[in-house]
């Protein structure tokens, strides 16, 4: 595997045509094109096409079976079309040759997914987004969002099958040789330029093996398919250096799980509409009302956000991870944190995300959940800024401090008791969404898992 960040002729951009995208895949001898979608999971799909139907690709005329996908439509009714978005168009900036001299050029486009009698699929998550988007837009304002996504690098066993061994042992911001992940580090931040990414830092993170690759904030479709290509890539190079990378959010019971704190603001043009520079906190009634609606509906979307068994490993007290639906402008025991940096940089941290989720279902919620408290002139109550995870019961029930779900049935159950968050999501996504996690809280209990074993089997 080699990453070629300058494939000669081409360098990624972000507008594209249908003459432009053909002239290039034939100048640079592109051999196949992946047509590529999320899931409702938030899992990577594509279907690959061969040179000679890049046209008919481009022009929305290639269909799939939807019903061999999670969560998408019956079998009598499984025709899905996959419609382009030219401006996704990137070359990878990566090649296997597998000992051939002539490594296969391969290019990638992000699709919407739509019936084929050209009308939007209500199933489809990236769509899904761009509902909400468009309220906001309609609304005057235009979500700007930057995700910080944590994986793992782990070692894979002689028949490459994924472990949660590695030998390094780094902590935040450490070097080589404590930081055995470094070289692929490197070359994923390569790949990632490659894709036209705007990579702005990148370091080990504080448990072991696990890491952070930050890139510059957009809009929220386009951040969305940043973190899905983002996740490919990573997983892609870390496979080519014989590692396994994970973001699975808790993989070692212990250490730090891996989060993706998810910084946002919503402009009116070229002005951060979360900025008031006479405003207490140089915060503005908008983003006042925002953090109040993320806050009140925090529980109805922590499902979205943290949709595994998993996820609920994270949010713990004692790693980092918040718990409490709160607000704070200094500590980070809570739900939101607002960053210092003020004028357009003024953001809002909704810290309980993690990297499993659909990015698409994800923003859509968050973004649903703060606009309607702008409608709805929430008041987020006052900041916290002492250390929640030190509070007592009493204290926090003072301060009106609620939990987060402690598990995935009950952030389920707030789901569906949750109106705002199931608009966002429409009603297709929520019912596939909550059969999908019914079903995997039911095969979890089921299980008899080896804490179980070790603590009962001996005693009873």
């Amino acid at each position: 595997m080699a990453v070629n960040m300058n494939w000669e002729g081409y360098s990624p951009k972000s507008s594209w045509t249908k003459t432009e995208i053909l002239t290039t895949t034939k100048e640079l001898g592109v051999r196949f094109l992946r047509l590529q979608f999320t899931d409702i999971l938030g899992v990577n799909k594509n279907v690959e096409l061969p040179a000679q139907q890049f046209e008919k690709a481009l022009d929305g005329q290639i269909a799939f079976d939807g019903s061999s996908i999670e969560g998408f439509v019956r079998i009598e009714e499984s025709d899905m079309i996959l419609i382009p978005d030219l401006d996704t168009f990137r070359v990878l900036p990566f090649s296997e040759n597998d000992g051939r001299s002539e490594p296969d050029k391969v290019a990638r486009i992000i699709c919407d997914i739509h019936h084929p009698d050209g009308t939007p699929f209500e199933g489809c998550p990236r769509l899904a987004l761009k509902r909400v988007t468009a309220e906001a837009r309609e609304m005057g304002y235009e979500m700007m969002a930057g995700p910080e996504a944590e994986f793992f690098l782990f070692q894979r066993t002689a028949q490459g099958h994924p472990t949660t061994n590695s030998p390094d042992r780094g902590g935040y911001f450490d070097l080589a040789p404590v930081d055995l992940g470094e070289i692929a580090r490197r070359d994923i931040v390569n790949a990632l330029e490659g894709m036209g990414f705007e990579v702005e830092a990148a370091h080990h993170e504080v448990a072991p093996a696990q890491h952070e690759i930050d890139f510059r904030y957009e809009e929220a479709v386009t951040t969305a398919d940043n973190v899905a290509t983002f996740r490919f890539v990573v997983r892609h190079i870390a496979m080519q250096h014989g590692l396994h990378a994970t973001f699975m959010p808790k993989p070692i019971f212990g250490i730090n799980g891996s989060g993706m704190h998810c910084h946002q603001s919503l402009f009116e043009g070229d002005r951060n509409a979360f900025y008031d520079a006479d405003a207490e906190y140089q915060l503005s009634e908008v983003a006042l009302h925002y953090i109040g609606g993320i806050l009140r509906h925090a529980r109805g979307f922590c499902a979205i956000t943290n949709p595994l068994v998993n996820s609920y490993k994270r949010l713990v007290p004692g790693y980092e991870a918040p718990t409490n639906v709160a607000w704070s402008m200094k500590n980070r025991s809570p739900l939101v944190r607002i960053p210092d940096k003020r004028g357009n940089s003024t953001r809002v941290e909704v810290r309980m995300p993690d990297p499993a989720a659909n990015p698409y279902l994800a923003l859509a919620a968050m973004l649903k959940a703060g606009l309607a408290g702008i409608k709805e002139k929430v008041d987020p109550g006052a900041p916290v800024n002492k250390n929640i995870y030190a509070m007592s019961q009493r204290e926090k029930r003072r301060l009106k401090i609620a939990e987060l779900p402690g598990d995935l049935r009950e952030a389920v159950d707030a789901l569906e008791k949750d109106k705002v968050i199931q608009e966002a999501l429409t009603p297709h996504i929520h019912k596939h969404f909550v059969e999908a996690k019914r079903a995997e809280w039911h095969d979890y209990i089921a299980q008899v898992h080896d804490w179980e074993v070790q603590r009962y089997l001996g005693v009873y």
